[in-house]
């Protein structure tokens, strides 16, 4: 990570979005207030959008100039305190690409992932068996211990699956997801028989297209769409490549891919009829 770079985190993300509704409220535009604050109008920008620091005796003004005061002062003030401090996955920096930290920053403050995978296991549902098979593979493999940092950040990331507010998680599989053997016969039974066990969660659903459905409007590749708490944090979605991850939240493109989730999860097999399937799976591989 670059000196002084900033990288995001769920705290920072919050005040963000505060700064940003707070400032709406008032009904002052960026201009306005760049203006009082003696500011570029695009580090404003930058401080709404959480893509630069902001200092916490610049959110006092900023508070002030909003008129925010008692209780709810003080409450985005330990926000802004908060934002200074790195998230649980910065001990993993050196494993986690820089692209990829955004995605982690997005899944720790959503409430609810969708999701279309074509050729692997989501990350959050995957076996370290499953996940080290994966990363051993590829053609530049990380090192030893590369590999260990993704894998643990991957089982941080599953933790909130049985949190006491869970994430609510919603997988359509690819059947060549569970077909495909990765890893040997041991562990990819291990990972359709965790599969079969998170698939029995409250908050988890999944459903296996299957391949006898011929075409379908995935089939560009996978992509999540992420949903968030608050009412004014818009959805976003997530598509990943070797290289890099591409987000977006604008409206048309994101009621896209929601409409493309919809037509997916009606023709996937219920949630009953996955388990069924991946029983069967299971058992072949024994």
């Amino acid at each position: 990570m670059a000196p002084g770079r900033h990288v995001p985190t769920v705290a920072s993300t919050r005040l963000a979005r505060e700064l940003r509704s707070l400032r709406g409220r008032t009904g002052l535009s960026q201009e306005a207030v760049a203006e009082q604050m003696g500011w570029n109008e695009s580090k404003l920008t930058r401080i709404e959008n959480d893509k630069s620091r902001v200092l916490v005796r610049d959110v006092k003004r900023l508070l002030a100039l909003y008129e925010v005061e008692d209780e709810a002062a003080d409450a985005i003030l330990e926000l802004a305190r908060l934002a200074r401090e790195p998230d649980w996955w910065h001990q993993y920096s050196g494993a986690i690409p820089e692209w990829f930290q955004v995605y982690v920053v997005l899944e720790a403050s959503a409430s609810h992932v969708f999701g279309y995978e074509a050729e692997l296991v989501p990350g959050i549902l995957q076996t370290e068996g499953y996940t080290r098979a994966i990363l051993s593979t590829a053609p530049s493999p990380d090192s030893e211990e590369g590999i260990d940092g993704k894998v643990a950040v991957r089982g941080t990331r599953q933790a909130r699956l049985s949190e006491k507010d869970p994430l609510e998680v919603w997988f359509v599989l690819n059947e060549a997801v569970i077909r495909r053997t990765v890893g040997g016969r041991e562990i990819m039974r291990d990972q359709i028989e965790h599969l079969i066990k998170v698939a029995r969660l409250q908050n988890v659903t999944l459903q296996v297209l299957p391949l006898a459905v011929g075409e379908h409007g995935a089939m560009h590749g996978m992509f999540y769409l992420l949903k968030f708490p608050a009412s004014d944090d818009p959805d976003k979605v997530y598509m990943e490549q070797q290289i890099g991850g591409l987000y977006t939240q604008k409206p048309h493109e994101v009621d896209r891919y929601r409409l493309i989730f919809d037509h997916l999860r009606a023709q996937a097999l219920g949630p009953e009829e996955t388990i069924a399937m991946l029983r069967q799976v299971a058992t072949e591989l024994a």
